[in-house]
């Protein structure tokens, strides 16, 4: 089974409710972008702003997993707004800028506007990107690790 490696964009403050709750959500609750991943593969949050209303730029990659399982489910957040979810095993992490990482990832074709790729929510790229970016976010120890398992 070929794994896949995708980018999540949400504002830091909705990566964190994910992180603690063990799960990702994306484009603001769509079930498409979610039924794209498998079991296995790995997402990278990005995050443009540290809240939704937010105008301060973040600009910081702020959370790293792998999807742990095949199910894609629905949950009720409060009244009338019913996203959905995947469960999610996140790596222990730091966040990362990602400016200095620009010229280095191969998703970002044009470095002068680089956030265009972002701009849908949900992308996947390559795994050598999905590596360079995980090697300023994890552990040595758990990226090795990773490497074995991909």
């Amino acid at each position: 089974i070929k794994m896949k490696f995708w980018i999540g964009i949400a504002s830091q403050e909705h990566v964190l409710i994910g992180k603690e709750g063990g799960f990702c959500q994306l484009c603001h609750g769509k079930v498409a972008p979610l039924k794209r991943m498998k079991k296995g593969d790995f997402i990278i949050y990005y995050s443009s702003k540290k809240q939704m209303s937010d105008k301060t730029p973040y600009q910081k990659f702020t959370a790293i997993g792998q999807i742990i399982n095949d199910e894609t489910y629905q949950v009720e957040m409060f009244k009338d707004f019913f996203p959905y979810r995947r469960d999610v095993s996140f790596f222990e992490s730091i966040e990362c800028s990602i400016l200095p990482l620009i010229n280095q990832l191969s998703f970002i074709q044009d470095k002068n506007h680089w956030g265009y790729p972002f701009r849908y929510g949900h992308l996947e790229i390559k795994k050598a990107d999905f590596l360079t970016i995980a090697s300023y976010m994890i552990n040595i120890n758990i990226l090795n690790q990773i490497k074995e398992d991909i």
